[in-house]
């Protein structure tokens, strides 16, 4: 059984969280489990250089933004609750963040030690970045924080580096060009999007989610019932197509094309992934595209009335009236509903 966590690196809860999985695993006696870190990022619009959390917190439009997190407590009362938590666990007396910063090149890394071993590996990866934020104050968006937790772990020598004798790390720019591409990450980040996954952390079992650092005891019995839970396995293809089409109802075309780009070169003749992207283009208003597509998916399928009433819509967003007419009464026809749509 493949359990998936989705959460932020930054976030309290999602350390407080991994420790409490651990627990409910520690007695676990079901069928073997492998434990996977997908990103969240709580803060995407945190700086590529980190902040200092302290003066962050004395600003009036931050101390706005972290109380609508925590309602009811001010940002200190919040932290200080966290961490009260965190102590509880066993997860340091000192304990709280210092910096605000960016968590891309932290999930690149993370993602990194799945790649080269596998959960075991990436679980302590994990565990190092969470100590270093929280229990060390360090920030963990320096690379030459990241190279240090890589070398400790292993993973520097897993990814294929020999440090000469005199280097203590690796160095910085070694470890960024080692690093999975940041479009990996996206596109991780899109998916959990398309899975639903709104908060830090979310444990996910096949198609059943659990939301928050929830207490061993709930975790266990999600885990038990995630294991008498077997989800219909659809082709990749159209998982992927399925979570495009997602993204594209939240509003989000211009992540649905990113996850339909693989679909679209490995698949570029079927006709609902060319639709699907019909539609993306038209909604992240990429009319050309979106008129070159629609026109091929109706020569090719003439009785096709939303192929033809979307081209219409795109033709009168372009200004070109006369053939959106054509194309919008044909739709109209077929299927009245269109005419009022």
């Amino acid at each position: 059984m493949r359990i998936e966590i989705w959460a932020d690196v930054v976030c309290g809860w999602a350390h407080i969280g991994k420790r409490r999985l651990e627990k409910a695993l520690a007695s676990w006696e079901g069928e073997p489990v492998e434990v996977v870190w997908r990103p969240y990022q709580i803060d995407p619009s945190a700086p590529v250089t980190a902040v200092p959390m302290e003066s962050l917190l004395r600003d009036p439009m931050v101390d706005e933004a972290l109380r609508s997190c925590s309602p009811g407590l001010s940002p200190e009362e919040n932290r200080a609750r966290v961490a009260a938590v965190a102590a509880e666990e066993g997860l340091g007396p000192q304990w709280g963040s210092g910096w605000r910063a960016g968590t891309l090149e932290a999930h690149r890394l993370i993602a990194l030690a799945y790649e080269k071993g596998g959960s075991g590996l990436q679980d302590q990866v994990v565990d190092r970045i969470l100590r270093a934020h929280f229990v060390e104050v360090r920030d963990i968006s320096d690379l030459t924080v990241l190279t240090e937790i890589a070398t400790e772990t292993g993973l520097a020598q897993e990814a294929g580096y020999t440090p000469a004798p005199e280097q203590e790390t690796f160095r910085a720019d070694a470890v960024r060009q080692t690093l999975p591409g940041a479009e990996l990450v996206r596109e991780l980040l899109l998916t959990g999007k398309a899975k639903g996954v709104r908060t830090s952390p979310t444990i996910v079992v096949g198609d059943l989610a659990l939301e928050g650092a929830q207490s061993p005891a709930t975790i266990r019995e999600f885990l038990e019932d995630a294991s008498r839970h077997t989800p219909r396995r659809l082709p990749a293809e159209v998982t992927r197509l399925r979570h495009a089409e997602s993204l594209l109802d939240q509003r989000d075309p211009l992540g649905a094309l990113t996850l339909l780009r693989p679909l679209t070169e490995e698949h570029g003749a079927d006709r609902g992934v060319r639709m699907l992207a019909a539609r993306a283009y038209f909604a992240s208003a990429q009319l050309n595209r979106a008129r070159t597509t629609l026109a091929s998916l109706v020569a090719e399928a003439p009785d096709d009335s939303y192929a033809r009433h979307l081209l219409g819509r795109t033709l009168q967003r372009q200004g070109r009236h006369e053939e959106a007419a054509t194309h919008l009464t044909l739709a109209a026809v077929m299927t009245p509903d269109y005419a009022t749509g």
